[in-house]
């Protein structure tokens, strides 16, 4: 009996391993599936290495919201304090543009408010700030140029432990007032959605509403018209985004990669921060080392710019952002209105898009009577002043990579049946709020013409593809320098030298007059082969110069600089020039905007 007890025990003891065997190999296997499973998941999450450094959006961010939905918003103004620079009134933060601040020394005005999201009827229960007592955001105007206009976008700030939109922090609201269609910018970041090589951002229409307890209406809430909400690509926007949080990332404001003494370490004891954001905007990590190591080669004529887009940029993300803008005829997109992203373990940078409601606008031009785009401003020369752009328009791998993007937007996302669909669908989403007040006030343009200029967008993407290839054919711009008073009570002038892909000679023709139509022109050469020419001293007063490039073929291209007309009206190609009493030459200069 104790020998059949204790065989029973060892063939219980052999059951039990066999059982553990087996469930321990059903839990590895079910690790293993959930090792899978984590790995398939970061499949969807950016990494930088040398064979996947390829930027990958989250395309399921854009679930979350719709571009035929109109959001609902009120905004109660409230009180501040001066610490925190929200003692101001409503009136007072639209009474001022950047340019005033700039002017007075002083950061934007804020004001604190109560910010509720609803629907037409009222803020909504469950939404954020509904049952606010408090402020729960601060605000001012956003913008450069626009934060001239009476219409202003604002940039609505959520305060430290008071909720989210979305899990946004930063909202901005902007109206487009320059923009007849109201819907440029929608459009732009939902095309962008759909193509692999590109970031978009979300983005969706918002109604705003604004309590001013100063106003002569104190308890009413004031319709304020129809305003689009792009994402802010903060902390909350970069991880929503797959994003480095820890890496570099800079707003491009003003910058053309060329060395600049504003642009250098934190560390450095002459560091302005301020005077460094008025060129790029830092949104990342401030070591900006590997920035400067990028501008150094970039500005280096001795490296082959070939390698350097191989090792320092993502050559497909920007032959993609390129030819995107070109083919949407966002033209002010030289040295402006774009992010500049690299992660912290990686050498390579990013282009990703900001900023489209200039976009195919040359109908609309055309019908407000506006001159519009210089000719330059079309095709590859748009990008011809800005230093890593030219370089790498230089490199004949990088034309044939830009053409064959051009190409497959074209043939792929920015069809005329997209186009048309997509531009119909949004027009009819604005179409409420532009045919009342405020926005009918300030829309530039009737429904006759509305509809004009939206029934021409499709042909204006095949004109920007055309000006695209036509710009191969054309002298690149460039730059007149300003003129000197030399020995003999001459006037030298110089500029900087044209280029042409087809490598033809180039001449370049002269002009000096009294107007700057060139209706009294005093001076006139042409058939230039340098890049220089002496005249006789004119008078004192004020003349305009004019330099026309033209290859062998006959193309011509004039120079980049303007002049802006007491209208203030932007004559392209020009540079106007005063003359003193004693002969000295000054050259009449304008504000960034």
């Amino acid at each position: 009996m104790r020998k059949n007890k204790s065989l029973l025990g060892v063939v219980g003891l052999l059951l039990a391993t066999i059982v553990l065997v087996v469930l321990a190999q059903l839990i590895s296997g079910q690790s293993s599936n959930d090792k899978q499973t984590v790995t398939e998941t970061k499949k969807e999450v950016n990494t930088y290495d040398d064979k996947n450094y390829h930027l990958a959006d989250n395309t399921a961010l854009y679930e979350t919201t719709s571009r035929t939905d109109v959001k609902t918003m009120y905004l109660t103004i409230g009180t501040g304090s001066q610490s925190d620079n929200t003692n101001h009134t409503w009136s007072e933060v639209n009474g001022l543009s950047v340019y005033d601040y700039d002017k007075m020394g002083v950061s934007r005005y804020k004001v604190n408010a109560i910010l509720q999201v609803g629907d037409e009827n009222g803020p909504k229960a469950g939404t954020l700030g509904y049952d606010a007592q408090t402020p729960n955001v601060t605000v001012q105007v956003r913008g450069q140029t626009s934060s001239r206009n009476p219409q202003k976008n604002y940039k609505i700030a959520i305060k430290k432990d008071k909720g989210s939109y979305y899990g946004q922090t930063t909202i901005n609201l902007n109206k487009h007032q320059t923009e007849g269609l109201r819907f440029r910018n929608m459009m732009a970041y939902t095309l962008l959605q759909d193509i692999p090589q590109l970031l978009s951002l979300r983005t969706e229409f918002v109604h705003l509403y604004v309590k001013d307890p100063n106003s002569t209406t104190p308890n009413d809430f004031i319709d304020y018209g129809l305003y689009t909400q792009v994402e802010q690509l903060n902390n909350a926007g970069k991880k929503a985004h797959n994003l480095d949080t820890s890496g570099q990332l800079y707003k491009i404001n003003q910058f053309e990669f060329y060395k600049d003494d504003v642009i250098k370490l934190s560390s450095d004891a002459t560091y302005d921060k301020k005077a460094f954001e008025e060129k790029l905007e830092i949104k990342g990590s401030d070591d900006h080392q590997k920035l400067l190591d990028l501008i150094d080669k970039v500005n280096d004529p001795s490296l082959d710019f070939d390698k350097v887009l191989d090792e320092n940029l993502d050559r497909t993300n920007l032959a993609y952002w390129m030819a995107f803008n070109i083919l949407m005829g966002n033209h002010d997109t030289q040295n402006r209105n774009m992010y500049f992203y690299s992660p912290l373990n990686s050498e390579r940078w990013y282009f990703i898009p900001w900023d489209n409601d200039g976009s195919l606008f040359k109908t609309e031009y055309q019908i407000k009577g506006n001159p519009g785009d210089a000719a330059w401003e079309t095709g590859v020369s748009n990008y011809w002043g800005n230093l890593l752009f030219r370089r790498a328009l230089k490199t004949e791998s990088f034309r044939k990579e830009l053409t064959a993007a051009i190409e497959d937007l074209r043939q792929n996302y920015l069809t005329d049946q997209k186009i048309t669909s997509l531009s119909t669908e949004l027009s009819t989403v604005v179409s409420p709020f532009i045919n009342k007040s405020p926005d009918s006030l300030k829309l530039g343009v009737n429904m006759t013409q509305y509809q004009e200029i939206l029934n021409a967008l499709p042909g204006e993407i095949a004109q920007n593809r055309q000006s695209f290839y036509d710009s191969f054919e054309t002298p690149m711009p460039f730059f007149i320098g300003t003129p000197t008073k030399e020995v003999g009570n001459k006037m030298k002038i110089t500029w900087d030298a044209s280029y042409d892909f087809g490598k033809e000679d180039i001449t370049y023709t002269v002009e000096v007059s009294t107007d700057y139509n060139f209706t009294s022109t005093i001076f006139k050469q042409d058939n230039l082969s340098l890049t220089t020419v002496t005249t006789d001293l004119p008078a004192a007063g004020q003349y305009y110069i004019r330099v026309k490039a033209t290859n062998t073929s006959g193309k011509s291209q004039y120079a980049f600089d303007y002049y802006v007309t007491s209208e203030s009206h932007k004559v392209t190609g020009v540079k106007s020039i005063f003359i003193d009493t004693d002969g000295t030459i000054k050259e009449d200069v304008y504000e960034l905007n």
